[in-house]
């Protein structure tokens, strides 16, 4: 089974940049391009929040064009710059989609792998919680297939990175999530998003990784004092490969055009 996964498309009005200085949507549209075109063509696409810019209706209207090409089953959860009534619209008809309350659902009929996405956004709110009834949930739902390997998703990834302006946005009460996980050993990956950049860690006895952003990345800088900085790199996505006897592979996927093939690995 191969799962892509997209995030922080930051979407804007049309013809509008990102921070005035990006074309996010040209990016995204690049990136939804690529996972059609990946060949085998994915099963399933994951879209782990922030996909527009300030929760705006004429953004997600935006949304809705750029997602009509893609030709694979659609997951998504909400980041903090999305309003999740107006992210309930864009999707409404969906099976997967609660018609209230947080974005929290599970998807186990698209393959062997299931889906389980947690809501942790706040809303007005930049950092994320997992909130005790959230926690009670997780537990709830993963012990109903113990045996089912299990992705979850979320926003805000729950630990803090090291980048000073990263961490004071995280998703709060990470322990509480982490001793959730622990307790089911069939969770293969936690996936998230929000830090515009790939990163992984052992979390939870299992392996968490965030995924880059189609639009820009956040930089890397480690010292307390750095100021928020960002660059304009290629964009990217996630490929999760799951195989049977070997389990969850995840490959960090470069958007665009680069020299090759060549006749050698």
């Amino acid at each position: 089974m191969l799962i892509a996964q997209l995030s922080d498309p930051h979407v804007r009005p049309r013809g509008e940049l990102y921070q005035g200085v990006i074309d996010s949507n040209a990016q995204f549209a690049a990136a939804i391009a690529a996972v059609n075109a990946f060949d085998p063509r994915p099963d399933l696409v994951l879209l782990s929040g922030d996909l527009v810019d300030h929760g705006h209706d004429n953004e997600y209207a935006m949304l809705g064009e750029l997602l009509a090409p893609l030709d694979i089953p659609l997951l998504a959860i909400p980041g903090n710059h999305d309003e999740r009534e107006a992210f309930r619209r864009v999707f409404v008809g969906r099976s997967w989609l609660p018609a209230t309350g947080p974005i929290d659902y599970v998807v186990d009929d698209r393959g062997p792998v299931r889906i389980v996405a947690l809501d942790v956004t706040l809303p007005g709110l930049h950092h994320g919680v997992v909130s005790a009834e959230g926690a009670v949930w997780l537990d709830r739902v993963l012990a109903a297939e113990p045996e089912r390997p299990t992705i979850v998703m979320m926003h805000q990834p729950p630990f803090d990175t090291g980048i000073p302006y990263l961490d004071l946005y995280s998703c709060r009460e990470g322990q509480r999530f982490s001793d959730v996980v622990a307790r089911h050993r069939q969770v293969e990956r936690v996936v998230c998003g929000h830090v515009h950049r790939f990163m992984q860690i052992r979390f939870g006895g299992t392996m968490l990784c965030t995924a880059p952003s189609t639009t820009t990345a956040i930089a890397l800088q480690l010292r307390p004092e750095a100021k928020p900085a960002s660059h304009v790199e290629p964009p990217a996505f996630l490929l999760h490969h799951w195989l049977e006897g070997t389990g969850l592979i995840t490959h960090f996927m470069p958007v665009g055009t680069f020299p090759g093939p060549y006749p050698f690995a």
